[in-house]
């Protein structure tokens, strides 16, 4: 990609379930509408969050919540219509011509049973927004991190298949004409894989949420060395729920238990921008709570 002062900048947010991504996400967005700079967040987990944080009902097409920032919620159909709409007839009108299928049931085997293409397409979309450049900030909530470290390794599994395809289609029992056809798509879909690539690479912005936990602080070293396998550095580090407040017997032991996993956090990981952000007293949610946490967040984002 080029020309970085056209285009959106896109945030990403990493996290195991239930450690406050969408919060975090949501919180960011917000915090930059509110500096003047029109936001999307956008949530590409399957099971979405960001319209219950936001106190609206559902958010499957971009909708504003506060001036200056919109959400969405992008799911697997959706993922599946733009495939459609980007690749979907002139695919069919070559398989078609030798393999009896109808439509429907040629985009659903086609985006069900080609590795990583459902994982490429959600990273083409957000590509796609940031080329738009319709926002200035695009800030990605993405599924509980399992699913996202198997998201990033998709493209480069889609770019391995289709680096064997051609040997594999120069067999089919085609005319020269059907056999070029379906060369030309594969080569597309090796450029979208590349671009995609890159994209995640070069243009993305990564934050990783955790908690101070054994075992979230454990798995951590696991999750950012398979992040840097891909190609991927994570600049800032979101340690959520951190008890500053120790008003009750409860919340005493919590932070005390909280603190030597905090010390390794910072010992550990000290290369990275490591932001506290506090256990609040009630859930967060709206956007008073929200610019709340934003405060903490915004200012720093990378």
């Amino acid at each position: 990609m080029s020309d970085h002062a056209a285009r959106a900048r896109v945030h990403m947010f990493l996290g195991k379930g239930g450690v406050g991504k969408t919060t975090c996400s949501a919180a960011t967005a917000l915090w930059h509408a509110e500096a003047g700079e029109p936001s999307l967040a956008i949530s590409t987990d399957p099971t979405p969050s960001l319209s219950h944080i936001f106190e609206i009902e559902g958010a499957h097409r971009e909708r504003e919540v506060h001036p200056g920032l919109r959400v969405t919620e992008f799911g697997l159909q959706d993922v599946r219509d733009m495939w459609d709409e980007q690749f979907g007839r002139d695919v069919y009108a070559v398989f078609s011509s030798f393999v009896d299928i109808d439509y429907a049931s040629f985009v659903r085997f086609m985006t069900s049973v080609l590795p990583g293409l459902n994982e490429e397409f959600m990273v083409f979309y957000i590509r796609r927004l940031a080329l738009e450049a319709r926002y200035r900030h695009v800030v990605w909530d993405t599924a509980p991190l399992g699913q996202t470290l198997a998201l990033l390794g998709m493209p480069s599994m889609l770019a391995e298949h289709l680096r064997t395809a051609p040997r594999i289609y120069s067999h089919l029992r085609t005319s020269g004409d059907q056999k070029e056809s379906v060369m030309g798509m594969i080569r597309s879909w090796q450029r979208l894989a590349g671009d995609c690539m890159q994209f995640l690479r070069e243009d993305v912005r990564l934050s990783l949420v955790t908690i101070p936990e054994a075992l979230a602080v454990r798995q951590l070293a696991d999750v950012l060395d398979e992040l840097r396998r891909h190609g991927l550095a994570v600049r800032r580090l979101i340690v959520n729920n951190v008890v500053q407040v120790t008003d009750s017997p409860f919340l005493a032991r919590k932070a005390a238990q909280q603190q030597p996993h905090l010390a390794e956090l910072h010992e550990c990981h000290g290369d990275l921008s490591i932001v506290e952000i506090p256990l609040f007293p009630e859930e967060v949610r709206g956007v008073e709570r929200l610019r709340t946490v934003g405060r903490l967040l915004g200012p720093g984002a990378p």
